[in-house]
């Protein structure tokens, strides 16, 4: 199973960026499918990868980090095998390694990245003030 990111970059504070994300040589249409980031200098073991929110096998169920409610939104489009991450909003805050990872193991709920077993490489966002 391959998961590939694409999509970040550079913004000042208030604007957005859209991330996608293509999972391939899988079953995509039962995993469940999050994203995680990493901050810079974010070294806390264990605690390296920040929950930003995952969406559920069948679109139907979704959930955000407190941090993010309000300003991000993600989908999914089953036939593309395609999630995306729309990021409003935005703040220096959020400027990190945006990680795409797919969970065979839970389709409804998954909040730890040790819940999730493939994982792409991350894309940078960074928000300027």
């Amino acid at each position: 199973v391959l998961v590939q990111e694409s999509g970040g970059g550079s913004v000042q504070t208030g604007g957005s960026v859209r991330l996608s994300c293509v999972v391939s040589g899988g079953l995509f249409s039962t995993y469940l499918i999050g994203w995680f980031r990493q901050a810079p200098g974010r070294q806390v073991p264990g605690e390296e990868r920040e929950f930003v929110t995952f969406i559920n096998w069948s679109g139907g169920s979704t959930d955000y980090a407190d941090s993010v409610k309000g300003r991000f939104t993600i989908s999914r489009d089953n036939a593309r095998d395609t999630v995306e991450l729309q990021m409003n909003n935005l703040k220096p805050e959020d400027t990190g390694v945006y990680y795409c990872a797919a969970s065979e193991r839970y389709n409804e709920y998954a909040v730890r990245d040790w819940d999730y077993d493939y994982w792409g490489q991350g894309t940078q966002v960074t928000v300027s003030s």
